[in-house]
């Protein structure tokens, strides 16, 4: 086996090890890192939580004095600054690593290059490019966010096989099986932000929880421009124990904001007598640090991101069933494509089963992806 084909199959376990971060170290990429010595792994470690020890450290405190001329594999360059911890670097360089091997580069303004420069100032060879297409994908939320300032957005949605979100009448409960539903929960779990709009509250009152809790407790969105949240609704009942972000425009009177607030909602107004905007409300998220944000309708809300070209990635569970109503229940509105060859067609398919239903994974394109360095759409 060449040197290449080891360092391809060390850094593929060590993305294995990054994604066991996801959902507990945002707004922090996942990082896995292995130690390899005599073509033996000898230490594996990720970043387990944000403001935890990185995944370098913890590979090097569980190696030990055995990591003295070991390599180590990392799926992003090591950092060399102060943050929330020390640089990784000079942990590594302390630890006697003869060679290191990076996915990629990190582009977080403080390492951005400089980790793998100062490793090499230190004799250590150091380099970057290997599943390098791979590692950006895993963190591609990571890089939407220092990229466009907006979090990554994931469209979610459950519909019967002819594509249909509710009945008729609105029912809802239950298109998906109770094992979807779970699957939706641990999603829900990982993220920072769910999002709905005013008439998907007004008609299925929802959590907008994930239960059980996840590694993140996410906030509750509801775009609701006239500020039409109803006092006795879950989300107005409970936000005062989980928050709750009312998104709303000049339209929402002075007297509905001041309800709101009263209840113990955030009100965040946005100018103008239209819907909410949607890319002035991500770049609200951004600011606050978000890096995922889970979209779940209705079809107007959903069809208002794919409109404004802010969806980076689909969830859709079809469920085996036929509702056969002639109505817009359908999972996505808004202004649509004249053409069918002009309409969006997602990459990366994944497809599962998940009981007797099937969920449908893949990812948009989005230009923010060719500005980070992604492979070409």
């Amino acid at each position: 086996m060449s040197q290449l084909d080891d360092d391809v199959r060390w850094m593929r376990l060590a993305l294995g090890e990054a994604a066991k971060g996801q959902g507990a170290v945002e707004p922090n990429p996942m990082v896995g890192a292995v130690l390899v010595r005599d073509g033996q792994p000898i230490a594996l470690g990720h970043h387990e939580r944000f403001g935890g020890p990185h995944a370098e450290i913890v590979a090097l405190r569980r190696a030990g004095e055995s990591a003295r001329g070991a390599t180590l594999y990392v799926t992003l360059e090591p950092c060399c600054h102060h943050g929330k911890t020390p640089p990784c670097t000079d942990a590594i360089v302390a630890a006697g690593i003869a060679r290191v091997v990076a996915a990629i580069g990190d582009p977080f303004p403080a390492v951005n290059g400089g980790g793998l420069a100062a490793l090499a100032a230190a004799g250590i060879p150091a380099r970057a490019g290997c599943l390098a297409d791979e590692a950006r994908e895993l963190n591609a939320p990571y890089w939407k966010r220092l990229t466009s300032g907006r979090p990554y957005v994931v469209a979610k949605w459950a519909m019967t096989l002819d594509g249909k979100t509710a009945a008729a009448s609105g029912d809802s409960r239950w298109i998906s099986s109770e094992a979807s539903r779970r699957r939706v929960h641990d999603l829900r779990g990982r993220m920072d932000a769910i999002l709905v709009g005013i008439g998907t509250v007004v008609a299925d009152d929802p959590q907008l929880t994930a239960r059980p809790p996840g590694p993140r407790r996410p906030l509750r969105v509801v775009l609701d421009a006239a500020a039409r949240l109803p006092d006795d609704g879950y989300l107005v009942r409970t936000a005062r124990e989980a928050s709750v972000l009312v998104a709303v425009t000049d339209r929402a009177a002075a007297v509905d904001r001041g309800r709101l607030r009263s209840a113990g909602c955030e009100v965040v107004a946005f100018p103008g007598d239209g819907p909410v905007p949607i890319g002035g409300l991500l770049d609200e998220l951004g600011r606050r640090g978000m890096t995922n944000v889970l979209v779940e309708g209705g079809g107007r809300v959903l069809g208002s991101f794919l409109d404004a070209g802010e969806a980076d990635a689909a969830e859709v569970f079809i469920a085996p069933i036929l509702e056969g109503g002639d109505h817009p229940r359908t999972a996505i509105r808004g202004a649509g494509r004249v053409r069918m060859s002009d309409a969006i067609r997602l990459r990366e398919i994944q497809v599962e089963r998940i009981g007797d239903d099937t969920l449908v994974r893949g990812r948009l394109p989005q230009p923010w992806r060719i500005r980070a360095g992604f492979a070409t759409d």
